[in-house]
């Protein structure tokens, strides 16, 4: 009897020092760039067992390619609202099982039933933000509170703008005092001819994309158009930084969680969701790439560091003059890509 005692001591004490692995395999993750906490993947690895293989893509039109050609390579993917409402019409999403995910149960209530998702049968809310300015300081001394400012010619070669279709075109088209979500040709070929003379003035310094906030830390241009999570990251490492949302109207945008209908690895996929969810690495994840938490319990443990930051927590007043993308379909679509190949090809 002692024999089998101290057998079973030492099977309990060797237990209780392996590592907490309760499942195993691998999830194939596809994300935005710099768009989780490197550690935050280590510790999911060190307490499920399970191995992630992280996959990054930099604009929703590839992602949705990736997606569209591989349906059964990615177990989740980090699309934008817009982008989730083209995925959910070609059938290409699972329809979610809420009780995998518990701690869904931390999303602020307003991203629950969002319109290109409704009651989120197939997204759960990663981050969401604003798109808007940023610039620097010591190079702009007047008042950023327009999209003109963009077109102005006194700041030749000084204005790095977004390399994608919806945030280039959209803006234009706000600032003619349009839908973003316009489907009105004349509308379209207006905002093309604005972004055109852009170029031809000479102010574009470069059409790019995450290398921007990089760029604006460095002091090598004037303003960017920028995404206020990335917006936030310059801010914190050059003080000589800020950002605008203009008076005309901007985009409000939620990344958020999906999984594709063939992912290979459905219970790990559920099981990164869920780990995402929970309020500590919620709040990790934000403290990380700046962008703002759609986790109330998160935003608890932030406190006001992260309520006071208006480029976070923008005010009701901002957030009522933005909206959503739409997902334009077609004829519209390819009138877009063409509009917006004759805006990059423009000399």
């Amino acid at each position: 009897m002692k024999k089998m005692l101290a057998v079973l001591l030492a099977v309990l004490m060797s237990a209780a020092v392996l590592p907490l692995a309760v499942a195993e395999g691998t999830v194939v993750v596809y994300n935005w760039e710099d768009y989780i906490d490197p550690d935050v993947q280590d510790l999911f690895e060190q307490e499920t067992g399970i191995q992630v293989k992280y996959v990054n893509f930099t604009q929703n039109e590839d992602m949705l390619v990736e997606v569209r050609t591989s349906p059964n390579t990615f177990d989740v993917v980090f699309p934008s609202d817009y982008a989730i409402e083209r995925l959910i019409k070609e059938n290409l999403l699972a329809e979610l099982d809420y009780s995998k995910l518990p701690n869904a149960e931390n999303l602020l209530d307003w991203v629950r039933d969002l319109p290109y998702d409704p009651q989120g049968a197939h997204s759960v809310p990663y981050m969401w933000g604003t798109l808007g300015i940023l610039y620097n300081t010591t190079m702009i001394t007047e008042e950023v509170d327009s999209w003109a400012i963009l077109f102005d010619k006194k700041y030749q070669k000084d204005v790095l703008m977004w390399d994608s279709i919806r945030d280039s075109m959209g803006l234009a088209l706000i600032y003619l005092g349009y839908s973003a979500n316009s489907r009105n040709a004349k509308e379209i070929q207006e905002a093309t001819q604005l972004l055109i003379q852009q170029k031809v003035d000479g102010i574009v310094k470069a059409y790019q994309g995450d290398e921007m906030k990089d760029k604006m830390v460095a002091g090598e241009a004037a303003m960017a158009v920028q995404y206020s999570g990335d917006a936030q990251y310059a801010i914190d490492l050059n003080e000589n930084l800020a950002y605008a949302v203009p008076k005309e109207g901007s985009n409000i945008f939620v990344d958020a969680m999906v999984i594709p209908k063939d992912a290979p690895n459905m219970d790990n996929a559920y099981t990164f969701i869920n780990f995402m969810l929970r309020p500590d690495i919620a709040q990790r994840n934000c403290e990380y790439i700046r962008y703002s938490s759609t986790n109330k319990a998160a935003i608890e443990l932030m406190g006001e560091e992260y309520t006071s930051n208006p480029n976070l927590n923008p005010s009701q007043e901002v957030l009522d003059r933005c909206g959503f993308y739409e997902d334009i379909e077609e004829p519209f679509l390819t009138l877009y890509n063409n509009r917006w190949s004759e805006v990059k090809n423009a000399k």
